[in-house]
């Protein structure tokens, strides 16, 4: 792969070869919130009148479904890829991220313009992970990459039953006091409101039927929400140039499932451009691949996640992972990233000494 190039350099090419309208919000998809909120309130209603464990963890699948399926077209609205009108949007944004419980002006804030206009940075990527230094600096990140590697890897996976939601806890402590003090009541306003709706929930439907109508769902929302968002960059190199097809990762599933995740696998085509409908993320991408066939990277959902298992998460530089207890170094998509590289190295569980990732030549 070349040196990064900047996202403007794609999209001015891109622009030329696209249909206007294709730039434009497609308000159709508006209509799946409310057909994720029906099969919300069938589930519940299912859940509430029957006696039958195994039915109830069933329709407790279909909860979840919902609940991610509001989550990624809440990242859509919030977007402006369904409305433009800003009520609007931040209405039904703050609904469908209601489940998840993530406000709907702290993502635009947090995702929006902090992970979109720094994606992959080392230090201003607010879901990007660190480098090695900073595992010997922290007690509890040292702490935890002296497990041996598989121990870890198990742990990642299970925090994806939780993280997306506790990750968007850290975001509000961290980016609250930027907000100005109006804009500053509203965040709070809207970070408050869905533990208060899924507390009246509770007392409505009692603690045993509520982990079936929530707790359940919401783990398994946050696990496929995690199981998109780790790999759309994690096994991505750091850059301090935003350059989409460097930091990110397109995952395919078979065709039934990408539609039923509303496309949001398609994850290159979104950081070129964030605004775009997934319904037109298929063209972008055939257009992408005729103009940088070398440099766009596609994996399957599945061997993502084997990757991501496989690989351990804190960079030795910009290119390259490291596995601190055995100074194994994995190369990152685009940079030596393959199947090769994945057996397990034996050693003792030792610490390697730091080195600074050195920066990357700018284009």
């Amino acid at each position: 792969m070349t040196e990064e190039q900047h996202l403007r350099e794609y999209t001015k090419a891109l622009k030329a070869r696209l249909p206007r309208h294709y730039f434009e919000p497609v308000p159709a998809r508006m209509i799946y919130l409310p057909i994720f909120l029906t099969l919300f309130g069938l589930c519940t209603w299912g859940i509430l009148i029957t006696p039958y464990v195994a039915l109830k963890l069933l329709l407790s699948v279909g909860i979840a479904y919902a609940f991610i399926g509001m989550g990624f077209l809440a990242h859509e609205i919030l977007h402006g890829a369904v409305t433009k009108n800003p009520l609007l949007r931040s209405i039904s944004g703050t609904l469908a991220f209601m489940p998840l419980m993530v406000g709907a002006r702290l993502w635009r804030k947090w995702h929006n313009v902090e992970h979109h206009g720094q994606t992959q940075h080392p230090h201003d990527d607010p879901d990007a992970m660190g480098a090695l230094e900073s595992a010997v600096q922290r007690p509890v990140v040292k702490w935890l990459f002296k497990q041996a590697p598989a121990l870890r890897s198990a742990f990642l996976f299970f925090s994806f039953t939780f993280w997306f939601t506790f990750h968007a806890t850290q975001m509000l402590r961290r980016f609250l006091p930027e907000f100005k003090p109006a804009e500053r009541r509203v965040v709070l306003f809207q970070a408050i409101l869905p533990p208060l709706v899924w507390l009246g929930v509770l007392f409505w439907v009692g603690p045993l039927n509520f982990v079936f109508i929530y707790l359940l769902p919401l783990l398994g929302a946050n696990f496929m929400a995690m199981s998109f968002i780790a790999t759309n960059h994690l096994l991505n190199p750091i850059t301090e140039t935003n350059d989409p097809l460097m930091n990110s990762l397109t995952v395919r599933n078979p065709g039934w499932l990408e539609w039923l995740t509303l496309g949001f696998g398609l994850h290159i085509e979104h950081h070129v451009f964030p605004v775009l409908s997934p319904k037109y993320a298929a063209r972008v991408a055939a257009e992408i691949k005729k103009l940088w066939p070398e440099r766009y990277n596609e994996l399957p959902h599945w061997k993502a996640l084997f990757y991501l298992w496989k690989t351990p998460r804190l960079y030795r530089d910009h290119r390259n992972l490291i596995e601190p207890t055995t100074g194994q170094v994995f190369g990152t998509l685009g940079f030596g990233l393959d199947d090769s590289r994945m057996r397990p190295a034996r050693a003792k569980p030792q610490m390697v000494a730091p080195k600074r990732p050195k920066p990357n030549a700018k284009s």
